[in-house]
């Protein structure tokens, strides 16, 4: 494993800026101190502004803590990859405003879909921004640091994660909690354990309960198995029974789901229906919340001043609590050699899901360790299911064509597959608004 110059690891985490994707990780990190201690980690962003801010925040956090990491920071990736034994992925382009218009274009063209962000034509859209820069870092990393492992958070994740395994030689993982909503979903069915209020208490509680296995696509994912965590017994029949006796309202699209193709799917609702062309008949058209997310993030980003500001040392239970993400449970597991088994990985299929290409992306069960990372056997997806999976692996094959080679008509392809696309002339004319739109980012179509 690649070390620092110290003769620890070094982590860099690009996109460190985030008031909340670096936040939550710096939290995971701080929280991990002593298994970690001694590590470099670089804070890596291009908005110098917020990133000087939370490097601040980190090395005040840092202290309280005893100074168990070497904090840096840098607004050049190019500084801090050399020795890198592992880079944290999560960037954006304009994120809000981009994805403002991938939710609103659609629509001005009739096309009823339910969040534009990582299926669909806005998935699209989306993707062609974000493949190009994940590359562009890439082939950083495979200059820079071509040992090191990748943890993808970067959305739309199968898409990017596809990129980079299909136009790079770095071993990369993606990454996402969505499987934290099968868990809620599950346990407002069963009614396991009582909601407190606290998302991931309550999951922590509901996972000493039951076991999940769910495997398919990155927010396509569908439950496998249910079972009672302590005796093992089958939870799935009357986990279709509850579901069945639930309101009208609760998981309709999953609800429909199971009844047509016999799984529950995990990813809820609203991230499922970016694959499904008749979501919209259960869900609303009314997209995500923009402003509510932008109010988040100010709110986020005062409590950040004010800790930096205070003279006080921060409270560490704020600020060193681990939340749900997996990064860095894997980096530990990978510094000291331990397999460990992790419920949602996105990686090159293999024959892991049986009926899928072997080298779609998938998200499954997988084991980590110094070795890196493998997917777990699940065997075949319901037949219906998989149809539809290889449907989407395909678009997104094609839409990595379009996002590499700037290839608009690979791109014109992805639309016409994709369900939520009804004719020839909605197809062509949506896209040349959706490339019109975003044309400063996509100099590949120039």
């Amino acid at each position: 494993m690649t070390t620092s110059e110290s003769g620890r690891p070094s982590i860099v985490i690009i996109g460190a800026g985030s008031v909340s994707f670096g936040l939550t990780l710096l939290g995971d990190l701080f929280a991990a101190a002593e298994t970690l201690r001694g590590s470099t980690v670089w804070l890596v962003d291009c908005n110098a502004q917020t990133l000087e801010l939370i490097a601040r925040y980190a090395e005040k956090v840092n202290l309280a803590l005893g100074a168990p990491f070497d904090i840096r920071a840098t607004t050049d990736r190019c500084q801090a990859l050399p020795g890198a034994a592992f880079v944290v992925l999560s960037v954006a382009v304009d994120r809000l405003e981009t994805w403002k218009l991938d939710w609103q274009i659609p629509l001005r063209h009739g096309v009823r879909h339910v969040l534009g962000e990582n299926g669909g034509p806005g998935g699209l859209s989306h993707a062609l921004r974000s493949i190009p820069l994940a590359l562009a870092i890439a082939r950083d990393i495979e200059r820079l640091a071509p040992n090191a492992l990748v943890l993808n958070f970067t959305n739309p994740m199968s898409r990017v994660c596809m990129a980079l395994d299909r136009h790079t030689c770095l071993r990369v993982v993606g990454l996402c909690h969505q499987i934290n909503e099968g868990y809620r979903l599950v346990n407002r069915a069963l009614k396991l354990v009582p909601e407190t209020g606290d998302p991931d208490a309550d999951v922590r509680a509901v996972r000493a309960r039951v076991r999940l296995i769910a495997a398919g696509l990155n927010h396509f994912s569908f439950i496998l198995d249910v079972r009672d965590a302590h005796t093992g017994a089958d939870l799935y029949p009357l986990l279709r029974e509850r579901l069945r006796q639930m309101p009208p309202d609760f998981a309709l699209l999953s609800r429909r789901l199971m009844e047509v193709f016999g799984l529950f799917c995990a990813s809820g609702d609203l991230h499922a229906g970016e694959y499904v062309g008749f979501a919209a008949e259960t869900l609303p058209l009314t997209g995500y919340d923009f402003d509510a997310y932008a109010r988040w993030g100010q709110q986020r980003l005062r409590r950040l001043r004010q800790i930096v500001e205070s003279p006080e040392p921060p409270d560490l239970a704020e600020v060193a609590t681990p939340s749900l993400e997996r990064a860095v449970p894997i980096i530990q597991a990978v510094i000291h050699g331990a397999p460990q088994y992790e419920e949602s990985l996105n990686l090159r299929n293999e024959g892991c899901i049986s009926n899928l290409p072997a080298q779609a992306i998938v998200e499954l069960p997988g084991v980590v360790s110094a070795a890196g990372a493998r997917g777990v056997h699940v065997g075949a997806l319901p037949e219906g299911l998989a149809a539809v999976m290889r449907r989407e692996v395909d678009i997104q094959a094609l839409v990595v064509q379009a996002a590499v080679y700037g290839d608009r008509s690979a791109a014109l392809q992805a639309l016409l597959l994709d369900p939520h696309i009804h004719s020839y002339a909605q197809a062509t004319h949506l896209l040349d608004d959706l490339l019109r739109a975003h044309a400063r980012y996509l100099p590949q179509f120039a």
